[in-house]
């Protein structure tokens, strides 16, 4: 017998393989519960291991431990189930998040990201001297929703879980509902804490996994199609930052917070960024992305996430903001799809590229290069989840106002979006040098 295709003969494969192993006759191993030659190839559906694995306990105990005691190579590998991606997801599951990634991977279509706390948004509204009351930040993100025409360049939009429960006041529906109504999909950024490990030069880690699941459902409750987690690290080729430690403990948090989303019916965006500080050149910084991101598809695999149903939100990959060698938007483009091409997983949809500091001149040049790049050997949709890059120029709009400037704030945002959708077809008419890295001193 190769190999063992189902649980009701079980009980003799498994006295057979014993007895030859007493024998000295073969070697034998333990994949999940089923004892098999170790040359064989198991070839049993995710489904059924599951289905028959208390059959297949009641079956080893019969057969009892003497039966393979002082096999040297047995192997025990009880994650055979778990491994398999997605196997925790019924067929329906994995359509509806798979549905809900093709959704947001429209081309031509991006996320607007408007999921800054009150905290963080009220430092933008005041330094425009506009007051930061939950009905400004409310009226506000309205605007971003229901300019007419953003839903031809949106896809999706994340919140901040205050906005989940605020309502238009065109026709008093929550703004999820709304969102949905106008084919945008509606997503939340789970209330994360930022905490710096000991010993690692300021570097960080996000604590938020304990609730998370009871989280996912209520946000699957409002309405919500898929949730954001953002992992953020810096670049400190002096303080050998980012650590192995550190890596591996942001993308191990990253990969189990996309296996509880998926499993509460929620597509989890998973945001690696690296921020554009220090002044490390483009092979450095190619070199720590592609370590940062493999690490991260790694861990997801692990973790048995089902990729299918999952989004890429990273940084584009930069030169530090010091770096004092210039480099053109084109090798800028070169550098990501040499990490997409060597780690991202042909079974995700899409990248959305978050902003990160850049200004919308830099980040469209540097996007539509990147697309303008790509050839047959890169099947993504590669587009953006911007915030600061659009949001920054709309706030100086209000400047010396001292309040919201909505008809001229939603006249710029909708030129913006025009840019980025442009940017993520390829199709920008750039300026010269537009997205290229200009050294500080030049």
């Amino acid at each position: 017998m190769s190999s063992l295709a189902c649980a009701s003969s079980t009980r003799s494969a498994v006295a057979s393989r014993s007895s030859d192993v007493k024998g000295g006759r073969s070697r034998t191993r333990v994949l999940g519960f089923f004892l098999v030659p170790s040359q064989s190839v198991v070839k049993i559906s995710a489904r059924c291991f599951l289905e028959r694995t208390s059959m297949t306990r009641k079956s080893l105990k019969a057969a009892g431990p003497s039966g393979w005691r002082g096999c040297s190579s047995l192997r025990v590998c009880a994650s055979l189930g778990s491994c398999h991606g997605g196997c925790f997801l019924t067929q329906s599951e994995k359509t509806a998040l798979r549905e809900v990634c093709q959704l947001i991977g429209q081309p031509g279509k991006g996320i607007t990201a408007c999921d800054e706390g009150p905290a963080t948004i009220g430092s933008r509204f005041e330094a425009v001297g506009i007051t930061n009351s939950e009905e400004n930040r409310r009226r506000y993100r309205q605007m971003l929703f229901e300019t007419p025409g953003a839903n031809q360049y949106l896809s999706a939009a994340i919140l901040d879980p205050e906005t989940l429960y605020q309502a238009s006041s065109t026709d008093g529906k929550l703004f999820p509902e709304v969102l949905s109504g106008l084919g945008i999909v509606p997503g939340v950024k789970p209330h994360l804490k930022v905490y710096e490990l000991p010993g690692q030069a300021g570097s960080t880690v996000m604590q938020g996994l304990d609730s998370l699941a009871a989280r996912c459902k209520e946000y699957k409750l409002a309405g919500c199609k898929f949730a954001k987690w953002r992992s953020p690290l810096v670049i400190d080729v002096a303080a050998d930052q980012p650590s192995d430690m550190i890596i591996e403990s942001n993308m191990n948090d990253l990969a189990r917070y996309a296996l509880i989303c998926q499993a509460e019916g929620l597509v989890p965006i998973v945001e690696p960024d690296v921020s554009l500080s220090g002044d490390h050149d483009l092979q450095i910084s190619t070199a720590i992305n592609l370590k940062i991101q493999s690490t991260l598809f790694k861990a997801m695999v692990d973790h048995g996430v089902y990729m299918e149903g999952t989004i890429l939100k990273s940084n584009i990959v930069n030169p530090g903001k010091a770096c004092p060698i210039s480099y053109t938007a084109a090798q800028i483009a070169e550098a990501n799809l040499i990490v997409h091409r060597q780690c991202f997983p042909t079974a995700m949809l899409s990248a959305n590229y978050l902003s990160g500091g850049q200004s919308l001149a830099d980040a469209s040049g540097r996007l539509n290069a990147i697309n303008k790049a790509k050839t047959s050997k890169d099947p993504w949709n590669l587009s953006f989840s911007w915030s600061a890059a659009i949001q920054m120029p709309l706030f100086q709009v209000c400047k010396d106002h001292g309040e919201l400037c909505l008809e001229e704030m939603s006249a710029l945002y909708i030129e913006e979006l025009k840019i980025a959708s442009a940017s993520a077809l390829g199709q920008l008419e750039t300026a010269p040098g537009q997205g290229d890295h200009i050294p500080p001193s030049k």
